[in-house]
């Protein structure tokens, strides 16, 4: 608490509050962020960690209290509640829908999207029917479609956490955001190809959030938003709004482009990685967010054509996630009883 008053205090002296979560990785983006303000010519920003519900709760699997916001509602509050001007967050964790009152206003140059694979050089080289670890419904179903035999494991925590427990034998390997190893400095891994592998939507990007109706902090914001990363971020998000999906769809996807052109990639799983949807759009021009969102939507509608009924019960599924408030406070009878989706992947968290 004196650490959170402290942090309040200097924050209040430079002028410029930044919140974010108070892990090492999130922290890293919340320092670059400063740093990128203060490029700008920014006369300087704090940094306020805080905690969040998927940061505290570690007894359950967090698909059974209620998504991406898990990672959010507590830096929006803030934000709303005036005791930060900004927040930074992994753009992964953002919901497609902002809390009333916020806006996205900028998003830092998008890192290495890959996922690298820990513990192995390839998923070939993982051992007949070993125990993989991860928390994420995306990788679970990318890993079980190529290699069905292995076994997977929740595996909740920070990037040094998982490290360890692949260099401790509790799982013979797991995945991790290249992105975030980069930038918390950490070399370990083997990048996967894109051409098999895609990521979360948004992974690598690192997107800024403030008071819809704080003029002032958007027009600052603007000064380091990437116009590039923001327009391949909102065509994935817009696919995953098309799609209705969550950080619960097992659904990957990547967008690029330049002035010859944009292509947005989709593959969509069933949890249990048996069905794969593989599909893509192009498009000569993507100049506004309005027609990245578009593409995002039109690529959706594609892949819905020919989902799978396994595909649709988990997209309906996600669609209607456990409450927050509800799923925090389970009754003594669900505590005593835990469901069978506690053994279930979890969102992806940290890396």
């Amino acid at each position: 608490m004196n650490e959170l008053h402290d942090n309040k205090a200097a924050a209040a002296r430079a002028g410029l509050r930044l919140g974010s979560r108070a892990s090492p990785l999130a922290l890293a983006q919340a320092r670059m962020t400063a740093d990128a303000l203060a490029t700008a010519g920014s006369a300087g920003a704090a940094i306020v960690p805080m905690s969040t519900t998927g940061d505290r709760v570690q007894d359950r699997a967090l698909r059974e209290i209620g998504g991406k916001a898990l990672w959010t509602r507590e830096l929006d509050r803030a934000l709303l509640d005036g005791e930060i001007d900004a927040a930074v967050h992994s753009m992964k964790d953002v919901e497609t829908q902002l809390a009333p009152g916020l806006a996205l206003a900028a998003m830092l140059p998008r890192a290495d999207v890959r996922d690298r694979l820990i513990g192995a050089l390839s998923l070939a080289d993982i051992a007949d029917g070993a125990i993989v670890g991860t928390a994420s419904p995306r990788r679970t179903a990318q890993l079980l479609h190529s290699r069905p035999d292995l076994r997977v494991a929740i595996l909740r925590g920070n990037v040094a956490g998982r490290l360890q427990k692949v260099a401790d034998g509790a799982v013979a390997a797991t995945f991790l955001a290249a992105a975030g190893l980069d930038r918390l400095g950490v070399d370990a891994g083997v990048a996967l190809d894109l051409a098999d592998w895609l990521p979360a939507v948004a992974q690598g990007a690192v997107g800024i959030t403030c008071r819809a109706d704080d003029a002032a902090m958007l027009t600052l914001l603007a000064g380091i938003d990437h116009w590039p990363t923001r327009l391949a971020v909102a065509a994935e998000r817009g696919l995953l709004e098309g799609l209705g999906g969550s950080c619960h769809t097992a659904v990957a996807a990547h967008a690029m482009g330049d002035a010859g052109g944009w292509t947005l990639r989709a593959d969509l799983y069933s949890p249990d990685g048996a069905d794969r949807l593989r599909d893509s759009l192009a498009t000569p021009v993507l100049a506004t967010l309005a027609e990245a969102r578009a593409l995002g939507l039109a690529l959706a509608e594609r892949l819905l054509a020919r989902a799978t009924p396994a595909i649709r019960q988990s997209l309906e599924a996600a669609s209607h996630p456990p409450s927050l408030e509800a799923a925090s406070h389970p009754s003594p009878e669900a505590a005593s009883h835990p469901s069978p989706e506690a053994a279930r992947p979890l969102p992806e968290d940290g890396g």
